[in-house]
């Protein structure tokens, strides 16, 4: 569905008629709520360890016990579809949890801080762990068994004492915000009216940081996703405090995240100066239902969220909204701004609106931090289509100067080298601009631009809609070493070149020329013309801030067009939305079909990936698909696979009988998108008929030999 945008001026109050799971006809939608965090409360009771009073899996991390606040709203809530409600089993989770997170604890509150990929990032006040442990504490401490209760007790005031110290003279910034929302929580608690004094100036002090635009900066610009976390914080304290100075922040923030919506519901990144794009859905959180634009917000991206399906929320998000959310009018987003177009600031971003394509320009301009959290401001289009998602861009990163909108000098100068933990960010003297100095945006007609300094160097990208296609023109000096770039979304471990050939992307650099390209290329299906003398580059990693050694997966790499200005001052590229030709021919789901495995091996569908697959398999085990009868002939064999680090080699048999070439269904991510192979002519007699995958071995790289069959497909050749 389209998700319109309106300035909240020219919002008016709708009435919500549509009945399906995902659309309500009033706030807050309490029954889907319950159901949300009745559901997972089983899962998060299995996961629970008595012995430790933990939850979750090796290796244990403190947020594990994020869950105790889930069930502490759980076991008080007195409704007829909770079956949890004063369940002894519950409290005695909630209240070993609470133990297990003292037993932890160092000897100024703090905890290790782990993460499951066994990094270890020093010692922390852990924030979303002390927000839900104190409120937990709130809800269930009059029923606490007394040793249990005096040992939380202990443990919460050793923390917050600390805590308290840094308020109300902290820096805002997203945790601290956090951190002065529960130690509000925990002043009420305790009675502690200091500890809720300090709060409530530090907060005053953050709501007045906050940009006119409704968004907070760290360093210059947006933080789109941790824009959430102040919001949410801020909410949860109005909850508690009924402190009026937040409720005009927060009907800001509302009209900002309104306004740098996808159709999809998920939000722009280029102009987010700490994370990269994430697919999903932001739904809001407690502080945006405390106005009528943020209900509306809310209840607009449970409907994208509920699209097609019927899908319930986690029980740490069903929770708050249960405990903590406004109630009123709700103001649903609709179309503003001048045609679809949204200008933020004072010419500093714009995203443009259409039926499929759409896209963000970003002038957020800042010098290069040397914080490995705070990205450089260098990737600054982003493209989506509505059928396609995000096609370009994707958000910033360091370390990269490939995913740069330009550059002026040699890229190769700036990189990442592998395992650095501790890189330099700010690297002096050498050859290149990656970053601008300056930039702004602006419209003429259906035009956008955005223009763009490099020192001395003047760039410019113009972006209009052309029927079906998107040209982008980028324009720079000619002659004085500035190159473009578009950073592609990966779009699967395939791509089609124009004279037929595939090429497949793989752990490798990989550089094609435009001679060797073509006039275009086919990437998933997205067709991107290819000017002549440009090259393509894959891949161009992003340097991930949350992993010690910056290592990220191919799933964030990006497929490179690189448009150098060496004897040319303007480039155009077109994108097009190319739907593959319908199959003609016979299509069979692999989940769908009757299958057999060997002895030992294990089969599950599936449904994230589309496919059907063999697990706990060695070399020589196999899996058999039983194909229903089909008309006697002669057909072309294919077959749509999974790829990923964890697939074997496999051959294929028709009743016995190997047809065509093995397959290689290693990739070193997860590339879902349907990797077709052919196996070539198979005669197919009258009657049933069956198609076996046998594993014969793995690719060096390839650390197990799984399979994973989307579809079978046969092409008549007669």
């Amino acid at each position: 569905m389209r998700i319109a945008i309106v300035a909240a001026s020219l919002a008016v109050p709708v009435a919500i008629a549509c009945a399906q799971q995902g659309q309500w006809t009033t706030w807050p939608p309490r029954e889907y709520f319950v159901d949300s965090l009745v559901d997972d409360v089983p899962g998060i009771l299995e996961a629970y360890h008595p012995e430790t009073g933990r939850f979750g899996t090796e290796p244990w991390i403190c947020r594990d016990q994020n869950v105790i606040f889930p069930l502490a709203v759980a076991w008080s809530l007195d409704d007829p579809n909770n079956p949890y409600h004063h369940s002894d089993e519950v409290l005695a989770a909630i209240a070993g949890g609470g133990e297990a997170l003292v037993d932890a604890q160092d000897d100024t509150g703090r905890w290790r801080f782990d993460k499951k990929d066994g990094s270890y990032w020093g010692q922390i006040h852990m924030p979303w762990t002390y927000s839900r442990w104190i409120r937990a504490y709130q809800i269930v401490r009059d029923a606490l068994p007394a040793e249990s209760r005096t040992k939380w007790e202990q443990g919460l005031r050793l923390g917050f004492k600390v805590m308290a110290q840094y308020y109300p003279d902290s820096g805002v910034h997203n945790i601290p915000v956090h951190r002065a929302m529960a130690l509000y929580i925990a002043g009420e608690c305790f009675g502690n009216e200091e500890w809720q004094h300090s709060a409530t100036q530090f907060m005053a002090k953050a709501v007045a940081e906050q940009d006119p635009g409704g968004f907070w900066s760290e360093h210059a610009g947006p933080v789109v996703g941790y824009n959430f976390v102040y919001i949410d914080a801020l909410g949860i304290y109005y909850h508690h405090s009924g402190d009026p100075v937040v409720l005009e922040a927060l009907e800001r923030s509302a009209h900002f995240h309104a306004s740098v919506l996808w159709p999809d519901g998920s939000s722009v990144s280029a102009i987010d100066e700490r994370q990269i794009y994430h697919d999903g859905v932001a739904l809001g959180n407690v502080g945006f239902s405390l106005t009528a634009e943020g209900r509306g917000f809310i209840l607009s991206q449970l409907a994208a969220f509920n699209a097609g399906q019927d899908r319930l929320v986690n029980a740490d998000y069903a929770a708050s909204m249960l405990l903590d959310a406004g109630e009123g009018e709700v103001l649903m987003p609709e179309d503003i701004g001048d045609d679809g177009a949204v200008i933020l600031g004072d010419a500093d971003a714009l995203i443009r609106r259409g039926d499929e394509w759409n896209w963000a320009l970003s002038a957020y301009a800042a010098q290069v931090p040397d914080s490995r959290w705070i990205q450089d401001r260098h990737n600054l289009v982003d493209i989506f289509h509505a059928e396609l998602g995000m096609v370009a861009g994707g958000g910033n990163t360091k370390l990269q100067p490939y995913w740069s909108t330009f550059t002026v000098g040699d890229p190769s100068l700036l990189s990442h080298t592998p395992g650095d933990e501790q890189p330099d960010f700010t690297p002096d003297g050498i050859d290149l601009l990656w970053t601008p100095t300056n930039g702004s945006v602006s419209r003429d007609g259906d035009l956008t631009r955005l223009d763009l300094a490099y020192g001395d160097e003047r760039c410019s990208v113009e972006v209009r809609a052309d029927g079906d296609r998107l040209l982008l023109t980028y324009r720079a000096e000619p002659g004085r070493r500035g190159e473009a770039h578009l950073p592609l979304m990966m779009r699967g471990s395939q791509l089609h070149l124009a004279d037929g050939s595939t090429v497949r992307l793989m752990e490798e650099p990989l550089q094609l020329s435009s001679d060797e390209i073509g006039e275009w290329f086919v990437y998933g299906d997205l067709k991107v013309g290819v000017p002549d003398g440009c090259s393509l580059r894959w891949p161009a990693r992003q340097h991930n801030p949350y992993t010690r050694d910056g290592h990220s997966s191919l799933r964030a790499a990006k497929l490179v067009l690189a448009l150098p200005f060496e004897d040319t001052g303007e480039r155009t590229v077109a994108l097009e939305h190319v739907p593959p030709e319908p199959f003609e021919g016979l299509i069979f789901d692999a989940r769908e079909l009757e299958v057999e495995v060997a002895e030992g091996c294990y089969t599950k569908r599936l449904d994230g990936l589309g496919s059907q697959l063999l697990g706990g398999s060695k070399v020589g085990d196999w899996i058999t698909f039983a194909l229903p009868e089909v008309e006697a002939g002669r057909y072309e064999l294919l077959a749509d696979f999974v790829l990923a680090d964890v697939y074997g080699i496999v051959e294929v048999l028709v009743d016995g009988e190997r047809v065509g070439e093995e397959f290689d269904a290693y990739w070193t991510g997860i590339d879902d998108s349907g990797a077709r192979a052919s196996f070539g002519e198979v005669d197919v007699g009258a009657g049933e008929h069956e198609v076996t995958v046998r594993v014969v071995g793995k690719n060096e790289q390839a650390t197990n030999t799984i399979v994973s069959v989307q579809k079978w497909l046969l092409r008549p050749l007669d």
